[in-house]
């Protein structure tokens, strides 16, 4: 059944027929208060343009089964929730968003008691909103995560509660205003479930900011984050990513990501703001132009935990003091870069699980633990700042590498290529040069194949110890 709707009073007496309907907006419409979306109705517009459900003083449309919200624009304030979820029952059904402009939070969390829900939400763009004040947040590896301007978070420990989504085309915030809090945030209750499990997640542009305060130590957001308890398929960003706070991650996941590409620049400006960093599963990454970082402490990418199959990056580039340009400290596959690391800072503080630590803003840094199979990089590896390695096996494995373009390192007492603490690695056809500093220092390491090496250092072109 169809109902046209004209005002507040039509709407509400729509809503308490006892027969699902589909409610049509044929203008817009202001309520002083949320309404909720009884189990089977819809509610769409008749033009987006001017059919606006705006909401004074309170949350917006809570859903509860089985509901379509479609071709409207939705106005809340921006720190409550312009769409959410009223129902524990066992099945949701299908939940359908389609082409809505948003200003406040969409949240389909679900809680004990829904073991099954279908999300389906297509061209979802949301204006501004300000998710910082939900307590429900993940805690993992010594930090909590702020939900996002679209969140997907199952909070029901069953592991057998699935959430099943289809997200495509979600643009959050706009350049120079972005959206406060994470902005697309997509999570399971934890690593044994409840689930939530994505077949294709596509996005537009994001900006987002999470205003968190500098120097602290336990609290993360992204602009992008696949948290634990998460299984995507898919994900495709057609749109740039770009992050401006504190703490905020660009690309983040503690999920599994199977296939990730994204085709704009991943930017970050906030200290401690990393530009893809992975805690999860990720079989394979593109980043198909440049993730730059301008922060203190802003890396390029980070491979903490978990492992990546195969990535590839056009170019990382960061500017602060502390901002290493890729680091690795678990086993990973295969990592190509096509374009050349460019570091520009020294030592200087930076956020490691949930601890500020300082370290020198290296080109590439392989830790204890990390292990690369292959490393190919084109454009060579450059830093700029001092007291700082171009390339760093610090304890970690390389299996293979290949480098295009000169390892170089302009800084005062920096080193090109360092290998120390066990690390080690081939030097293959490699050049590297120091213009104030080491070429190739070695330091109870080994470079397990020196052929072709070239080195050139103004205080060293190889130094050894024992």
């Amino acid at each position: 059944m169809k109902i046209q709707i004209n005002s507040l009073v039509e709407l509400m007496a729509a809503l308490n027929n006892a027969t699902p309907a589909a409610l049509e907006l044929q203008t817009s419409i202001l309520c002083p208060y949320a309404i909720t979306l009884p189990a089977g109705f819809s509610i769409t517009g008749t033009d987006k343009d001017k059919c606006i459900l705006s909401f004074s003083s309170s949350d917006g449309l809570g859903l509860t089964a089985n509901n379509e919200v479609a071709d409207l624009t939705i106005q809340t304030n921006p720190n409550n929730r312009a769409i959410y979820l009223l129902s524990n029952q066992a099945d949701l059904g299908t939940l359908t968003l389609k082409n809505l402009t948003v200003t406040g939070q969409v949240q389909i969390l679900t809680r004990a008691g829904t073991s099954k829900t279908d999300l389906i939400a297509d061209n979802i763009d949301i204006v501004a909103c300000d998710s910082r004040r939900y307590s429900e947040q993940p805690q993992k590896y010594g930090v909590n995560v702020y939900q996002g301007a679209f969140t997907v978070y199952n909070y029901n420990s069953d592991t057998e509660s699935v959430i099943n989504a289809t997200l495509t085309n979600i643009s959050l915030g706009r350049k120079g205003a972005p959206v406060i809090g994470s902005g697309l945030f997509v999570c399971g209750f934890g690593d044994q479930g409840g689930w939530v499990i994505a077949d294709n997640i596509t996005t537009g542009a994001i900006y987002s900011n999470g205003m968190l305060p500098y120097g602290q130590p336990d609290m993360i957001t992204a602009g992008v984050f696949i948290v634990n308890g998460t299984k995507v398929k898919n994900i495709t960003h057609t749109g740039e990513i770009t992050t401006y706070g504190v703490n905020d991650m660009v690309l983040d996941t503690w999920g599994k990501v199977e296939k990730w590409t994204a085709e704009k620049p991943i930017t970050s400006y906030g200290p401690s703001g990393i530009g893809f960093v992975n805690f999860g599963v990720v079989d394979e990454f593109e980043a198909k132009d440049k993730i730059e970082t301008f922060g203190l402490g802003a890396r390029g990418f980070n491979q903490y935990d978990g492992t990546v199959t195969k990535s590839t990056f056009h170019s990382l580039i960061t500017h602060g003091n502390g901002s290493i340009g890729m680091q690795v400290s678990k086993p990973v596959g295969s990592i190509t870069v096509k374009n050349g690391i460019v570091t520009h800072g020294s030592k200087g503080q930076t956020l490691v699980k949930g601890v500020i630590m300082e370290l020198p803003a290296d080109g590439v840094s392989v830790k204890p633990g990390g292990e690369i199979r292959k490393l190919t990089i084109s454009g060579g590896i450059t830093t700029h700042g001092d007291e700082v390695h171009s390339f760093n096996v610090e304890g970690g494995l390389v299996q293979q590498v290949e480098i295009k373009g000169m390892v170089e390192a302009n800084g005062k007492n920096s080193v090109a290529v360092s290998v120390t603490d066990n690390g080690q690695t081939p030097l293959t056809n490699i050049s590297a040069a120091s213009k104030q500093g080491i070429a190739v220092q070695i330091d109870k390491g080994k470079i397990t194949d020196r052929t072709g090496l070239d080195a050139n250092g103004a205080k060293g072109n190889i130094v050894e110890k024992e």
